[in-house]
């Protein structure tokens, strides 16, 4: 077919991808992404599912990209985004009725950091409700300079400058000493919430909550991902109207209006190199788009097999850890949404609805996928956003997502996911039930992903949501590896790398595409000036 040419190629329309057009094309670049789906945004994408009813594929709540400011610097409200504010953000019932925890009332997390003291105190008592303030207060502006970080290049320079005034004395407080800044920022999850807290109820809530990154938070370097919480009581999360696809339907009208296209159904293939030059794909459909860059927005593995023989040692060689699949997802259609008995709906039912009240199960679910094994005691977080956006469903019915986490990819038994994924399916509705009583009873169609459906249909290897593991060892400056964590392949000038195997990971937050941009601009030279102009007008 015959060569088009443009100044720069995307390769995949996830939001990564997506954001890093926009800030090209914002820059004055010509820019053409290409994506092998049907259904633009990668695992940021919503279908419909069954008639009138649309359903996520990937990610529904965002919490990340609500903190970066890339929404506001893209001006995405005025191509069509609009968020629903989940607020209160997180609701963790009292133990189930018939468990061994004693009967109580719920946790509830909101905005309002007083209504969450408030729930607290009642919940756990006011020794709590008092160190979870404090926490918020000390945790608040180092989850702020995590935002910096994640929003910066990952080099150990730039992360030093960005963390470096969290040991300046605050008001009323001492000086933090570094060693106490690194054993917090280096610690788990688990250390640090027995630090603060003496509820377990409390501590499971917060650890579920963190470990949705994928570690547990018995894990070194999970402290942070706890902290994050902090940061809810001034923006929570928010899903879409219309489902998690209206962040990247809308990044798609921004990059349109600013000239660029985008192509689905015809991904690239393989790349042109030059004299040891990017200069461009040709597309499954084999037409040649010529380009003296592209941007790589998939996972590193398929960035290696579009380079092919042309992949220079530090891509070629890449062996970031994959795992052994991530979690298993069941969207259910049903005629009510999960209620919890005395509990408000207005307050379980807005955000994330963490169904764990002690973090033995946590251990538990993790250490059995460790061994290649199912959980024995699925733990589940359930999402419910149809109850505050009536778009998703028709009247009378409901979307509820259900996430389970730590399903193995590869079952240490040879069982097969298609055989037993209805089975597992159920009892993870099942876990549901066992706090929302009622809810297995109002299902009436399920679409399950298993992590093989996730690799299958998202094109998650292993079934990763996060592309590769977040823990210490694969972070900032290790990620994907160290050799390729500026976004740049040395050894083959023009390939760019953003999406979740690059800083900041997984999640949906659109840092790696922003940067990548960036970096982009910064090697193209001078147009990073006229991009920092134009996004403040």
């Amino acid at each position: 077919m015959s060569d088009v040419g443009t100044d720069a190629v995307v390769v995949g329309s996830g939001h990564n991808g997506l954001v890093a057009a926009c800030h090209l094309a914002v820059a004055g670049l010509s820019v053409e992404v290409v994506e092998a789906d049907d259904v633009l945004g990668g695992a940021v994408s919503t279908v419909e599912r069954w008639p009138g009813v649309r359903v996520d594929r990937g990610s529904s709540a965002h919490v990340i990209v609500r903190h970066s400011g890339i929404v506001e610097e893209l001006g995405l409200a005025e191509h069509g985004l609009r968020y629903v504010d989940c607020d209160p953000w997180g609701f963790a019932p009292a133990p189930a009725p018939g468990s061994d925890g004693p009967d109580g009332r719920p946790l509830v997390f909101s905005v309002d950091l007083d209504a969450t003291c408030a729930s607290i105190e009642a919940a756990c008592g006011p020794d709590d409700a008092a160190a979870y303030r404090r926490f918020v207060e000390v945790w608040g502006p180092r989850s702020e300079r995590i935002v910096r970080a994640f929003g910066d290049r990952p080099s150990p320079g730039r992360l030093a400058r960005h963390l470096w005034p969290l040991g300046a004395p605050a008001k009323g407080r001492a000086r933090t000493s570094g060693g106490e800044l690194a054993t917090d920022f280096l610690g788990s999850g688990d250390a640090l919430l027995d630090k603060w807290f003496a509820s377990e109820r409390l501590k499971a809530a917060l650890a579920w909550f963190g470990a949705q990154s994928g570690p547990p938070m018995s894990e070194p370097g999970t402290a942070a991902m706890v902290g994050w919480a902090a940061l809810l009581h001034t923006t929570p999360p928010g899903h879409p109207v219309g489902g998690s696809g209206g962040l990247t339907a809308a990044l798609r009208r921004k990059l349109e209006a600013h000239g660029g296209r985008v192509t689905l159904g015809d991904g690239a293939a393989s790349l042109l190199v030059t004299d040891g030059r990017v200069a461009g794909v040709v597309t499954t459909s084999g037409r040649r788009i010529e380009a003296d860059t592209v941007v790589a927005a998939c996972h590193v593995g398929a960035t290696r097999a579009i380079a092919g023989e042309h992949a220079p040692p530090a891509l070629r060689d890449a062996a970031p850890p994959l795992g052994n699949g991530f979690g298993l997802v069941v969207r259910c259609l049903t005629d009510a949404l999960p209620a919890y008995p005395g509990v408000d709906p207005a307050d379980s039912l807005q955000g994330l609805q963490l169904l764990c009240t002690d973090r033995a199960v946590l251990a538990r679910a993790h250490g059995d996928w460790q061994a290649g094994d199912l959980p024995r005691e699925p733990v589940p977080l359930a999402m419910s956003f149809s109850a505050s956006d009536d778009t998703l469903a028709p009247a009378g019915q409901h979307v509820v997502t259900i996430w389970g986490q730590w399903y193995p990819y590869e079952l240490g038994d040879g069982r097969d996911w298609d055989t037993i994924a209805e089975a597992e399916a159920a009892r993870l509705v099942d876990a549901v039930d066992l706090f929302a009583p009622g809810f297995a009873d109002s299902v009436q169609r399920l679409y399950i992903q298993t992590p093989l459906r996730l690799e299958q249909e998202l094109r998650l290897p292993r079934g990763n949501v996060m592309h590769v593991e977040m823990s210490l060892a694969s972070m900032f400056a290790f990620r994907p590896t160290p050799e390729l964590s500026g976004h740049r392949v040395p050894g083959l000038p023009g390939l760019y790398l953003t999406g979740a195997s690059t800083h900041p990971g997984g999640g949906v937050s659109g840092n790696s595409g922003r940067t990548a941009a960036r970096v982009v601009l910064a090697d193209r030279g001078g147009r990073a000036r006229v991009l920092r102009r134009l996004l403040r007008r």
